[in-house]
């Protein structure tokens, strides 16, 4: 079952136990995948699924950052939004995941004690092993810690 018809199936089951919320935010996910998948012109793969959800939590949580601290109604959407969202994410990569596989790169690059001169060239290697799985300032911030 592809992530649309996931969605899809989750609003369905919203609209009948008429969580308004909850379907709103379910609506707006299945549009931005379904756009998705029009700007492709061809089905999405898990990965692409993956990165549209990422880009819309992201989005939320921005949103939810940017709202100012007395209006309530527009913090609450966004943090039901995100709840809904969260259950169509995939799972993170740990920081233990993350360090793992920073040392293999670093042996992959033949580097022993990193530098923040290195920094770059181990990005450039490192961001394709864990896009999508994991963020990308969790991953500067440990890739850091080992400097």
């Amino acid at each position: 079952m592809s992530r649309i018809d996931e969605v899809r199936a989750a609003m369905v089951e919203a609209m009948k136990a008429k969580d308004k919320a909850r379907k709103d935010s379910l609506s707006m996910l299945l549009s931005a995948l379904k756009n998705a998948e029009i700007d492709k012109r061809e089905p999405l793969t898990e990965e692409e699924a993956d990165a549209v959800v990422k880009k819309e939590i992201k989005q939320t949580k921005e949103t939810l950052e940017l709202a100012p601290a007395d209006r309530e109604d527009i913090r609450a959407e966004a943090e039901a939004r995100l709840a809904v969202y969260q259950e169509f994410a995939p799972e993170d990569l740990s920081e233990e995941q993350i360090a793992e596989i920073i040392r293999g790169v670093l042996s992959q690059l033949g580097i022993e004690k990193p530098s923040p001169a290195d920094k770059g060239k181990i990005m450039k290697v490192l961001m394709p092993l864990v896009k999508g799985k994991a963020d990308g300032k969790v991953v500067n911030q440990i890739l850091a810690g080992m400097f």
